[in-house]
């Protein structure tokens, strides 16, 4: 499963969630009374209804215990018969789970078939969803009626955490395993994917039923259904077909998007030393999906945010780290899956390592630091520190799908990959898969076959690291003895825990950078280092490894010298920003000018977003390096950037520069090129900004939006207000809240109703989207402020508009 990382930072922030409480109530790995050995389906689907119309035939065994109960979980279903060998069984059904009397006691190995006519109805089911999986109904009709012109008609599925058993009875955990065999009928005019192989396809008059079967292994959970009309682009990896599913619109375009999997694929399977175990690869786009992505079994499931057109892709493929994730779990989470939710650090915590594993091989070490960097500071920044990463308890089994299983495990497992060495993690890694393929685990199996593979005690790196909470906060300060001509670093962690770790520290000295590896076994620990000469710098943490926060005291001419020379992304940035408070001073203000030529191209970015053009110093020579990065810098996103900050001077000398950016590929680069235009062209950036075409306008509607505020456009409304709750709430960045706020406050106090109408629609769609984050709530308030503007401004058609308010908020409440 892959979150939206930023939704998630910001829903966190709207729920009101206390993470510092802690929960008491134990939460074990669920007993396996029986074993799931085979699942068979028959389904259809009642689009007026949503609901599912099932037969299952469900093959099992004790696990150890003799018995004549059989449980099975089965949510909100109504159920028509249960039989067994064409005898009717009696059963207890409480609306959550069926227990059926099985005819005798069945003992340990002897198999069973229970068969269960039902009716799945996903709309009556009762249980949340969390931060990572905003809904948990399992089965979802998408435009189901057909009524929305402009969204198409589709079914997926989704079963992560406990929600397969929703729209078909399974013991829904984990631990579980079942090969199985799905028949969907569905109207001929759409298609279908499942889990493993498409064996037949039958034609029924005006429907066909697909044939889907899966003959290895998997949980429960990763059961998967998708429906819908959909271009099939066909590719492979070696002998093995890896198809994308995609709207017609993108089909053009999904092998830009996706095409890298086959790539991918070959990578793992060469890295883990485990060649990829499934019999096909396909990936869906779902509209209005719950999530990010998720790892159904050979059939993923992405949200729509992974169609991107070139203009889009030119910038970047904001889908590239997910679709590495998600496919990594067909290793981590669907070959090997973690025993319970507890345990979830060994499904996610890999998968998000694999982003960096991914980015390393196809775009070198700088790359996946970056993204190391904005992976740590994520969890950071996130108010989870005080969470162990595997727990046992805690309140509800969504609550682990957060920074902790998914950031702070994938750099706990960059910091092991350091201290253990690339050959022993990778062995492990391949030791692990093979041992446990085709079932459940726990971490203590990870750790004992590191052990058993370097002859090392680890008890103390997972002992801190998996069950303990935090990260060291070291305070750093030097000591030099200058007759000797040496340097103690002291090192005090200032956490409650204390932490052990192996530290890089780099000394520069004379122009040289000398990098010493040393050990911290306590709260207070100092090294000495003999020089040659006073040394200019020294950093610590200096390969960025180390999950932690570190406070030292450091000048001026410190930071100038770390930001042109710190091996580390993370330490030139830190240096950068540093930098930056102190432009009034010459040797600062060109040290933000050279960084706008970093190897880093998010240095060049922060550079560009920093550097003071209204100072003294050298300001022509800075202006002429950011045109000619406008025009010629290898990264559209620091073209853009270079577009944005020239627009800041509003200087018609400028206009052929942005008038080329106008002309650009890349959409973000056109987006700054329009709003520096509007400040020395007004009409020419408006005309321009109506000549583009819809799709275009939906996907620059931050810098439209900003022109058309300014403008007080009011014809422009109904657009602009397609997307202010999103731009208000729902990004990081203070900018573009700022402008979307500013646009909720012109549409709240228009006269225009269908920008009115726009707005309140979103709003439902979303309250009702993130309800369990309270969101809700949010959306109520602004409606209720929507009704007062209107009054307040007393527009001439108020009454009407503050109707289509209260109608919209009457859903809500």
């Amino acid at each position: 499963m892959m979150i939206k990382k930023m939704l998630l930072i910001v829903l966190l922030l709207i729920s009101f969630v206390n993470f510092s409480q802690t929960y008491t109530t134990y939460k074990p790995e669920r007993d396996k009374i029986h074993d799931l050995v085979h699942t068979k389906l028959k389904v259809n689907f009642n689009f007026a209804k949503k609901q599912l119309n099932g037969e299952a035939w469900v093959t099992a065994k004790p696990h150890f215990y003799a018995t004549n109960k059989f449980t099975l979980d089965a949510k909100a279903m109504i159920i028509h018969q249960v039989s067994l060998n064409n005898e009717k069984l009696d059963y207890n059904y409480d609306d959550f789970k069926i227990i059926i009397d099985l005819p005798k006691k069945y003992k340990k190995d002897e198999e069973f078939m229970v068969y269960i006519k039902y009716t799945a109805r996903p709309e009556k089911v009762r249980q949340k969803g969390s931060v990572a999986i905003t809904d948990a109904k399992g089965l979802y009709f998408i435009n189901a009626d057909g009524f929305d012109k402009n969204k198409p008609t589709q079914i997926w599925t989704q079963g992560e955490t406990e929600a397969s058993s929703c729209w078909f009875p399974t013991i829904d955990s984990p631990n579980q395993k079942t090969t199985q065999e799905i028949y969907m009928t569905v109207p001929d005019r759409f298609v279908t994917l499942s889990n493993g192989k498409l064996v037949s396809q039958t034609k029924n008059g005006t429907n066909r039923t697909d044939y889907w079967k899966m003959d290895q292994k998997h949980a429960p959970y990763l059961f998967f259904m998708g429906v819908g009309e959909y271009e099939i682009i066909k590719d492979f990896y070696k002998n093995i077909p890896v198809n994308y599913y995609v709207e017609k619109e993108y089909a053009p375009y999904a092998k830009a998007i996706f095409g890298l999997t086959p790539e991918m694929m070959g990578f793992f399977s060469e890295r883990l030393g485990v060649e990829y175990p499934w019999n096909k690869y396909h990936q869906i786009v779902g509209r209005d999906y719950v999530s990010g992505a998720m790892e159904n079994t050979t059939a993923v499931i992405h949200g729509e945010q992974a169609y991107q057109t070139p203009g889009q892709l030119i910038d970047e493929n904001v889908q590239e780290n997910t679709i590495a994730h998600e496919l990594f779990h067909h290793w981590f989470g669907d070959l090997v899956t973690s025993e319970s939710w507890s345990n979830l650090t060994l499904n996610e915590s890999f998968a998000n390592y694999s982003e960096y594993l991914w980015r390393e091989h196809k775009y070198g070490k700088l790359d996946a630091d970056m993204h190391l960097f904005e992976n740590n500071e994520a969890y950071k920044n996130g108010q989870s520190s005080d969470k162990h990463l595997v727990r046992f308890n805690y309140d509800d089994k969504e609550d682990m799908f957060d920074l902790v299983s998914y950031n702070k495990g994938g750099a706990i497992l960059h910091m092991l990959r350091n201290y253990l060495g690339d050959e022993a993690f990778f062995l492990g890694l391949k030791t692990y898969l093979t041992e446990n393929k085709y079932k459940a685990a726990e971490v203590h199996q990870l750790r004992l076959i590191f052990e058993r593979i370097t002859g090392k005690d680890l008890n103390w790196f997972f002992n801190q690291w998996y069950y303990n909470a935090g990260h060291p906060k070291i305070d750093v300060s030097y000591d030099y003895n200058t007759i000797q001509k040496k340097v103690t670093v002291n090192l005090l962690q200032l956490n409650v825990t204390e932490f052990k770790f192996p530290l890089a520290i780099d000394i520069y000295e004379d122009g040289k950078r000398n990098r010493h590896n040393v050990f911290v076994d306590g709260n207070d620990a100092s090294f000495t280092f003999p020089y040659t000469k006073q040394p200019t710098l020294i950093q610590v943490n200096a390969d960025g490894v180390l999950l932690c926060e570190i406070s030292e005291n450091k000048v001026l001419s410190d930071y100038i010298f770390q930001l042109k020379n710190a091996e580390n992304f993370a330490h030139r940035r830190e240096a950068l920003l540093e930098v930056a408070k102190k432009q009034e001073e010459k040797n600062a203000f060109n040290a933000i000018a050279n960084a706008m030529s970093d190897p880093s191209y998010k240095i060049r970015i922060l550079a560009l977003q920093k550097i003071d053009l209204i100072n003294k110093f050298s300001k022509k020579y800075a202006i002429q390096k950011i045109m000619q990065i406008a025009n010629t810098d290898e990264k559209t996103l620091v073209q853009a950037t270079a577009i944005e900050t020239l627009g800041k001077l509003t200087d018609p000398e400028l206009t052929t520069i942005f008038a080329k950016g106008l002309e650009s590929k890349s959409y973000s680069v056109i987006g700054k090129a329009l709003v520096a235009m509007y400040y020395v062209d007004k009409q020419l950036a408006i005309t321009k900004s109506r000549e583009l075409p819809d799709a275009i306008r939906k996907i620059l509607a931050t810098p439209l939006t900003r022109i058309y505020i300014e403008e007080k456009d009011e014809k422009e409304l109904p657009f602009i207000a397609k997307s202010v709750l999103s731009g208000m709430f729902l990004t990081g960045d203070d900018a573009t809240k700022a402008i979307y706020q500013k646009a909720f406050k012109q549409i709240s106090e228009s006269n225009n109703a269908e920008a009115i109408q726009n707005l309140v629609d979103d709003m439902v769609v979303k309250g009702n989207q993130y309800k369990s984050f309270n969101f809700d709530k949010v959306v109520i308030n602004l409606m209720r402020r929507m009704v007062q503007d209107q009054k307040t401004k007393n527009t001439p058609n108020k009454v009407r508009n503050t109707a289509i308010i209260k109608e919209a908020m009457a859903k809500l409440l």
